[in-house]
Formats: C-alpha cells, structure tokens, sequence
C-alpha cells in the first residue's frame, strides 16, 4: 500500500518538530544555564510544554499557509512576508508596550506573542501554569483554529 502525502507530510512535521523542541530543550540547559549562566526561575517541563504547543501553533499557521499556496516559491515567499512581522513584533526584541495600540491588537491573535509572553513569565520570572494558563490557552486556540 502506497504512502499518501498527508503521510508523508505528517512524518516531516513530527520529526521536524521533535528536532526542535529537543534543540530548545538542550540549548536551554547547556547554553542558557551553563555556558552563559543565565538563572532559569521556573519550570522547565511547563516551558517545554509551551514549547511544543506554540510549535503545533506555528506548523498549523504552516500548513494552512500551504494550502493557500500555488506553488513552492509562492509559499516562501509568503512565509517571508508572515514570519518577518511575527518575529519583529512578537515582543521577543523590542516591548509590545512601545508599539502602536493597533498592532498591539493584531498580533494578540498570532502564537508567536503567546509564546514570549508565556517564555518571559516561565524562565524569568519563575511563573507556574495558574499564570501562564491564558496564554497555554490562546495558543492552542490559534493552533486549532489554523487547523
């Protein structure tokens, strides 16, 4: 029996996902903790698990994007023109707080925001999940909804 190419694209995307959340979590304890000494307040299970929801998220924005698209140079180019603005604007580099109020709005319905938010609250601030629930919420919201 042939493989199909819903397979074939479930297989990449699980692999793939599995390569970057054991990335994040092996980046996180040798380079974050050790390397740079940087304390990690809270739970890492609870941002692991943040980790892998906010990937479901974003595959699904990536899937969805992909149905949209005609072609394979359509999609990158598509994806430059999403993934650029989500990372710009999530509040990984510059505050949600200095942006304009319209923006602010815009990117609440985007995974990327959810996901510094909760990072920020989890490793920093040493938040637990009676916290961070709301945004463990939205982006299983976002990822369902993209699916």
């Amino acid at each position: 029996m042939p493989i199909t190419p819903f397979e074939i694209m479930m297989a990449k995307v699980w692999s793939m996902g599995l390569v970057v959340l054991v990335v994040s979590g092996l980046s996180l304890m040798l380079m974050v903790k050790g390397v740079l000494g940087v304390p990690i307040e809270g739970s890492i299970p609870l941002f692991m698990l943040g980790v892998a929801l906010s990937l479901f998220a974003t595959t699904s924005i990536g899937i969805f994007m992909g149905t949209l698209a005609r072609s394979m140079p359509q999609l990158g180019l598509l994806m430059i023109l999403v993934l650029l603005p989500l990372q710009m604007l999530s509040g990984g580099s510059t505050p949600r707080e200095s942006m304009p109020q319209m923006v602010q709005d815009i990117m609440l319905t985007m995974p990327t925001t959810h996901f510094v938010s909760l990072a920020q609250a989890i490793l920093y601030r040493g938040a637990g999940f009676g916290i961070v629930w709301p945004q463990f919420l939205t982006l299983l919201a976002i990822a369902v909804l993209s699916s």
